[in-house]
């Protein structure tokens, strides 16, 4: 069976990225949207399912751990750093099908989220790899498009966990709902094994052959590593936009679980219609906008569709909070449901790409999963802080909140902006 070359292709880099993060989106879905709104259905408090959704979120915070041995050990024969994504694949799989363990969600939730917390670990691993080498063969021309087509390929992923996987929990259980999963990530890692990243990639390394020293030097000591990361990471411009994307990410996320348990606690909606709205026909509109923002990120920059972006949020965030009187009409909750699926990825279209930017060569593995590990954190922090807030408050009142602060991020962010641009412009001569 011949393989695909990834380099030579342009088409083929981007469906291998798209499907990659396919892979990642079904887990996603699948765990806190299906089974996170199932729980909500069955009667659980914010905390407990807040809880759950931060354990399994939680692998996804330390994924700097990895970055530097993924760096450290990028080279092989079967594809620099592709290693690393078909090893974690592999195990990802084995602890989905460790799911088929869990016979009733409900009572066996402590198993239920230990398993999805070692899925996730392995899970986070990969997502690391595949952000590495998206971030090193990518043009920075091309990043935004790169990076719309990823999210939408994850969101995808999500679409399919949380409406079909949905369904089939509600209708045949969650045995067969976690044995679903299970196939398809086989069959997405077994596409994995024949895509090779240059020509001269193999499929099947050989043991017996000895690394060469000029191959030996691809992989840069742990010590420069360390060195360099710090220095990236902790640059005053880079700390300051990436704390503005960090905020934003956070309050999407407080919003967003509140608003979801605020239409099935409080408005008494079906967890099962909640999910399949979710990933269905807000997965579709927000499907077109990531591709047309990708593309839009290339031209306009991606610091500037960032603003667009934060300002549109606050917007909708303020209003639709101020409107909270006339959530319990069908229409107005849907078309609320629908556009808060779109925040996050909507943002993360305009905002990864400026993450990659940062990133230096040689540490971009490390670097850009430091950044994403700590999104993560805010995604997890926003499980935890949802499920105290809304013993405290109500999920309009965290809409208010939540838009004022993005607000002042975008203010924030267009005063940096302007220092920056002033900061290029050569002082008169005297």
């Amino acid at each position: 069976m011949a393989a695909p070359v990834l380099k030579e292709s342009v088409g083929l880099r981007y469906f291998t990225f798209f499907y990659l993060y396919v892979m990642q989106g079904v887990p996603a879905g699948f765990a806190l949207t299906a089974v996170y709104n199932y729980l909500i259905g069955k009667g659980l408090t914010a905390e407990a399912v807040g809880s759950f959704a931060a354990i399994v979120g939680l692998p996804w915070t330390f994924q700097f751990v990895w970055g530097p041995l993924i760096d450290k050990y990028q080279y092989s024969v079967i594809g620099h750093r592709k290693q690393w994504v078909v090893l974690t694949q592999l195990v990802a799989v084995g602890a989905s099908l460790s799911l088929l363990l869990v016979r009733d969600p409900v009572t066996q939730l402590s198993l239920m989220s230990a398993t999805f917390f070692v899925h996730s670990v392995f899970a986070s691993i990969q997502d690391a790899s595949v952000d590495a080498i998206a971030i090193e063969v990518t043009p920075e021309a091309e990043r935004g498009r790169v990076n719309g087509l990823m999210r939408a390929g994850y969101l995808m992923g999500v679409s399919f966990g949380a409406a079909v996987l949905s369904y089939v929990l509600h209708h045949s259980g969650f045995h067969q709902a976690a044995l679903t999963q299970s196939l398809l990530l086989l069959a997405l890692t077994v596409l994995t094994f024949f895509i090779r990243l240059d020509r001269h990639d193999r499929l099947i390394p050989s043991f017996g052959q000895r690394q060469t020293r000029e191959e030996a030097a691809k992989n840069p000591p742990l010590s420069w590593l360390f060195k360099t990361l710090y220095a990236s990471v902790t640059e005053k411009s880079s700390l300051r936009l990436f704390g503005i994307i960090a905020l934003v990410y956070l309050c999407t996320g407080v919003f967003g679980r509140a608003y979801s348990f605020h239409l099935i606690h409080t408005l008494h909606w079906p967890d099962k219609d909640v999910s399949i709205l979710q990933g269905s026909w807000g997965s579709i509109a927000t499907l077109a906008l990531l591709v047309g923002g990708g593309m839009l990120s290339d031209r306009v920059g991606a610091v500037r569709l960032q603003r667009w972006v934060m300002l549109g949020l606050a917007v909708f965030l303020l209003v639709f909070s101020s409107l909270y009187t006339l959530w319990h009409l069908k229409g107005v909750s849907t078309a609320g449901l629908l556009l808060t699926n779109m925040a996050d990825p909507c943002f993360s279209v305009a905002a990864l790409p400026a993450l990659m930017a940062l990133c230096q060569a040689k540490v971009e593995g490390s670097q850009f999963t430091t950044y994403m590990a700590l999104v993560n954190f805010c995604d997890v922090l926003s499980a935890k802080l949802n499920g105290w807030a809304l013993s405290v408050t109500t999920a309009p009142v965290l809409g208010i909140a939540c838009g004022l602060a993005i607000l002042l991020m975008a203010l924030l962010l267009r005063r940096q902006s302007r220092k920056q641009m002033a900061s290029l412009v050569p002082a008169p001569s005297s």
